[in-house]
């Protein structure tokens, strides 16, 4: 068992420029708009993270899910799965980024359990991964690949579509999917948590074509959106966003963003509903009421430090989850280590409506035990079976989870 990491507290003193703002997780803050004046601000941060135990047969039949929904382990002895692709005759995919590896899983007799597992490809730091017209596109921190899917669900030879991604730094987690549009979008996190990138691809969403060619930033600002995804009524790309660490216990709020093309974000700058941030300052002449009037504030906030991971929008056949879920979005959130209460280590679940978030619901809870001191999951990558269930990782006991609807 990992021991429990003590709880510290940093109390940060940043000098630094901007508009006076006093917020309550920023003691006596003054962060005027130019470096003509001292920017100062106190702030409260708190580490803790809960101990892992193991998923054992008596907490996973614990977890709580809405009434009519039953979870089960589809997989185990996983190492560390994060995210998933499912291909329309059911085989899944699932990559390890810490062993560079993609796994097909099958379940040849229908019980909702994997029974055959294979490695079928080796790259090293995989992480991204969806199928596009019949074929699987793999993105690691600085490459994506193509490959033919043969008939058994193995993998053809891998073509290098891109080689010159920006670098991982502090958010290495790329990850890949195709738009309404047929056209490839990557997300590409920052190197750290609040500075200035000397590459403006970090901290970005970018476009380019099927073939990797005719790259461009679609969208800036964004500290490290991981889950994203087009509703399926409107066709509006959104995507979860993480906020700034070191800001208090409550700050900064996660993010769930309408991602239009070429809109800015904020980061690092701005956050949340317009605060300034105390530090990095903007550069040169600039001010943060020029950065703010420019920034597109969030659709949708969420839980300070839950960590997003993945985003699917549900569209299960008949026999699935209840009509009532369709067009709503499903999100893992991995768990919290820069806040006193642990927060995420949970499956939630939006409410859209007329096409916009309006609430955000808990889904599968219950892996925060012990008095919120241990858990048994953190859930990352979330994906749907061609019969409605839904699939979700997690990275810490190596586990992909299955929840399905029998009322």
């Amino acid at each position: 068992m990992k021991n429990f990491l003590p709880t510290i507290l940093l109390t940060g003193l940043f000098a630094f420029v901007s508009s006076s703002c006093t917020k309550d997780h920023l003691i006596d803050a003054q962060i005027p708009e130019t470096n003509k004046e001292p920017t100062s601000a106190s702030i409260q941060g708190n580490v803790f993270e809960p101990a892992l135990v193991d998923a054992t047969d008596e907490r996973v039949a614990q977890l709580k899910v809405p009434t009519g929904f039953h979870i089960a382990k589809f997989a185990d002895q996983l190492k560390k799965p994060r995210m998933l692709a499912v291909s329309a005759s059911g085989n899944v995919y699932v990559t390890s980024r810490e062993a560079g590896t993609v796994t097909l899983l099958r379940d040849t007799n229908g019980d909702g359990k994997a029974d055959q597992t294979e490695v079928v490809a080796d790259i090293k730091a995989v992480h991204g991964i969806t199928i596009h017209e019949g074929k699987m596109y793999l993105v690691t921190v600085k490459e994506v690949y193509r490959a033919d899917i043969n008939g058994d669900g193995t993998l053809g030879s891998r073509q290098l579509l891109i080689n010159n991604l920006p670098d991982g730094g502090q958010h290495p987690n790329r990850t890949i999917g195709f738009g309404p549009d047929g056209l490839m979008y990557l997300t590409v996190g920052s190197t750290c948590n609040a500075c200035a990138e000397p590459n403006a691809e970090n901290a970005t969403i970018l476009r380019a074509n099927a073939d990797g060619t005719s790259r461009i930033i679609y969208a800036s600002g964004l500290r490290n959106t991981i889950g994203f995804g087009w509703h399926p009524q409107t066709n509006e790309l959104w995507g979860l966003d993480h906020g700034i660490d070191w800001l208090g216990d409550e700050q900064q709020k996660e993010e769930l963003n309408q991602i239009k093309q070429g809109a800015f974000y904020g980061w690092p700058y701005i956050y949340g509903d317009g605060n300034y941030n105390p530090h990095p300052r903007p550069m040169g002449d600039t001010t943060y009421a020029q950065i703010l009037a420019k920034t597109t504030l969030p659709g949708f906030s969420y839980e300070a430090h839950a960590a997003p991971m993945g985003l699917v929008f549900y569209q299960g056949t008949s026999g699935g989850f209840p009509a009532e879920y369709q067009n709503d979005a499903l999100a893992t959130m991995r768990g919290s280590w820069n806040r006193t209460k642990p927060s995420g280590y949970k499956v939630v679940r939006v409410h859209f409506e007329n096409g916009k978030p309006v609430r955000i619901d808990d889904f599968v809870t219950g892996f925060l035990v012990n008095d919120n001191r241990a858990q048994f999951g953190r859930p990352v990558g979330i994906a749907t079976l061609p019969d409605g269930s839904l699939l979700f990782t997690d990275d810490n006991n190596g586990v992909i989870y299955r929840v399905s609807y029998q009322p």
